[in-house]
């Protein structure tokens, strides 16, 4: 991995979304977005993203995605890794999930690490990967794995962060790789 160089911090409290729509162009093959202490207002929505595209209006761009996860239950007696199929999209233009099931009380956080490479780039597609850990709300550790590519061939111009239902909290670093 190259040097990272801190390009933008946002920060929400209660908010519909964490929308980045400046800052990523051509400068860097690579970004990264920090996602650090995500809570959800609403108890058990999923954490995601979803692009937008230069020319383009709305986060609905078609992306081709897997998903696996490992989780540990606090008591030690649940422990699975797994492929989630309701995790994955093929050719789907909806929120690309980042994590399960986020908790709503103060234990219950999310945190995690997004890379994005050549969002600029307009003749191959965008390829991403994550790793997310979240405390779930039902006590269980839970790490996801995503990754997949963003199916347009146009340049990546904005990224948006969301729950599946409910508000946002918590603060995303986007940091360009050089």
């Amino acid at each position: 991995m190259g040097i990272p160089t801190l390009i933008s911090t946002s920060t929400a409290s209660d908010a519909s979304s964490i929308a980045i729509t400046s800052g990523i162009d051509s400068t860097y093959d690579e970004y990264m977005f920090v996602c650090t202490d995500i809570h959800a207002e609403d108890t058990q929505p999923h954490f995601g993203f979803q692009v937008n595209a230069s020319g383009q209006s709305g986060y609905n761009e078609v992306i081709t995605s897997t998903y696996i996860s490992a989780y540990h239950s606090e008591s030690g007696s649940e422990e699975q890794l797994y492929y989630l199929t309701a995790g994955d999209q093929a050719q789907g233009t909806a929120l690309q999930r980042l994590t399960s099931d986020t908790g709503n009380e103060n234990d219950e956080i999310t945190a995690g690490i997004l890379h994005l490479f050549s969002p600029s780039n307009t003749t191959y597609v965008t390829h991403f990967y994550s790793t997310f850990d979240t405390n779930r709300y039902d006590d269980i550790s839970n790490v996801s794995y995503v990754a997949g590519y963003i199916n347009v061939t146009a340049a990546i111009t904005g990224i948006e962060f969301k729950m599946t239902s409910g508000n946002v909290n918590g603060t995303i670093q986007m940091y360009g790789i050089a």
